[in-house]
């Protein structure tokens, strides 16, 4: 089918969001008021915070302020894999933290299970479901990272189910696999737009003050509270913690080591039983495949298949604008891309193409600190796999306003700082090409060259 064609009717929101589950708005806060405890930001970051500080102490006063709809933004748009590695991959893990990545995967593995518990003691219908992740390759390149992947998995004791052509295809059957393996305990599968209106009514149930359309324009330290302000009012607040992802930082030093970067998704009708049949697929798991620039794709929970990836785009200056939320040009890549992995669903017509920004950092993995002597902490620098990261964010941020030494802030992943990106026109320079020597690297059978080798030689990376 032409992809075009197979696009024409998709509309341009995102599927997760464009559901009849989704709740009406919270009022607005409209007065000045107290808290013990304010976070900022309605996106998992946000709601996991309020929630687990309500789950530490039922006493305290919890405060979270939105600036516009719970999970309107990255937490709602994204591809709904939760997946255990809080290190964005085993391989990124291993090269920056060696000496702590045996703590750091079992931790990573504890949050999702976590994830799991609180699902269902909340009662949350995000269609959750821990099938694991099947990582391919369609080049034969790929396979020898990927030996090198499951080799240093093994060593630490991870379950990764090595797969040839045929094996891999009796999984999810694509003419363009050539092998892969099956990381069968570290992802689940959710509904993310569900899972944050899940966690929005468990903050409500535990007594979380929650109010939506409600943006901080900037907080000032009274000394005797944090006050942010808002408005229609100021929260005064003892402690802070920051959600806020990769929205004009309300923290000046953290504009340094963020960049915008935007992907993009598109969603198909759901399929028939015999579709589903041609593809397989019988063990739904997520799936990525292995080139620098990757798709992922999974099967929701009436059998559509969501496909994303490929390009990670940054507009020069680091602008943040809702026309970027649309992008032919991908949408129409994308498209033609997913009729190459699956021939046999000639036919099959998309129902929604979406965008969305995603906070990028130079690690490609979250980073944390605290301010204003303690009292204000953040988490951010997801760079694309925080749906499930976005908890142990929280829990460290709590830890750091609680004041006291945990296993989590001890960490020198916690500890440390990425190195800042460097101030434009040369941010986006560098970026730029970063994202053509990625697409030269593809071509070239996984060939880096000296720009980007040396970017790897300095810990400077650029992904989503």
């Amino acid at each position: 089918m032409d992809p075009l064609k197979a696009l024409a009717d998709a509309e341009r929101k995102p599927y997760w969001l464009d559901s009849p589950a989704k709740p009406e708005p919270l009022p607005r806060l409209l007065k000045d008021t107290t808290a013990d405890l304010a976070v900022v930001g309605g996106g998992f970051s946000g709601l996991w915070a309020a929630l687990m500080a309500k789950e530490r102490d039922p006493s305290l006063d919890v405060v979270l302020l939105e600036g516009r709809g719970i999970g309107w933004a990255a937490s709602g748009r994204n591809g709904g894999f939760a997946v255990a590695s809080l290190t964005h991959g085993l391989a990124n893990g291993l090269e920056r933290w060696p000496e702590e990545i045996t703590t750091l995967e079992r931790l990573g593995r504890a949050n999702l299970d976590e994830i799991g518990e609180a699902v269902r003691r909340y009662g949350i219908d995000c269609a959750y479901e821990r099938t694991g992740e099947l990582h391919v390759a369609t080049e034969p390149w790929q396979l020898d990272e990927m030996r090198e992947s499951v080799r240093a998995a093994r060593e630490l004791g991870l379950g990764y189910d090595v797969l040839d052509r045929d094996e891999v295809r009796a999984e999810v059957n694509s003419p363009t696999y050539v092998g892969g393996y099956w990381e069968r305990d570290g992802c689940a599968m959710i509904d993310p737009a569900r899972l944050a209106w899940g966690l929005r009514r468990a903050c409500l149930e535990l007594g979380v003050r929650v109010y939506e359309g409600t943006p901080v324009r900037h907080i000032r330290d009274s000394r005797a509270t944090m006050d942010l302000v808002t408005p229609r009012g100021t929260v005064r607040a003892a402690k802070v913690a920051l959600g806020t992802g990769v929205f004009q930082p309300l923290l000046r030093r953290l504009k340094h080591f963020l960049v915008p970067v935007y992907d993009y998704a598109l969603m198909t009708e759901p399929l028939s039983e015999e579709q589903l049949a041609s593809v397989g697929w019988r063990n739904r798991q997520g799936v990525g495949d292995s080139a620098n620039q990757f798709h992922y794709y999974r099967l929701t929970a009436d059998n559509r298949i969501l496909w994303g990836g490929y390009d990670a785009v940054y507009y020069n200056g680091g602008r943040i604008r809702p026309e970027y939320e649309q992008r032919d040009e991908t949408f129409a890549k994308l498209a033609e891309h997913f009729f190459t992995t699956f021939p046999q669903l000639d036919g099959v017509r998309f129902t929604h193409r979406w965008g969305g920004v995603i906070d990028t950092c130079s690690r490609f993995s979250a980073f944390y600190g605290h301010a204003h002597g303690g009292r204000l902490a953040y988490a951010v620098g997801y760079t694309g796999l925080g749906v499930a990261a976005t908890r142990f964010g929280a829990n460290v941020m709590l830890d750091l306003l609680a004041g006291e030494p945990t296993e989590r802030t001890e960490l020198r992943m916690v500890r440390e700082k990425p190195i800042p990106f460097p101030p434009e026109p040369v941010r986006s320079a560098g970026i730029q090409m970063t994202r053509w020597s990625l697409a030269r690297a593809d071509l070239h059978e996984g060939r880096r060259n000296l720009w980007l080798r040396t970017l790897d030689r300095m810990g400077l990376g650029f992904d989503s």
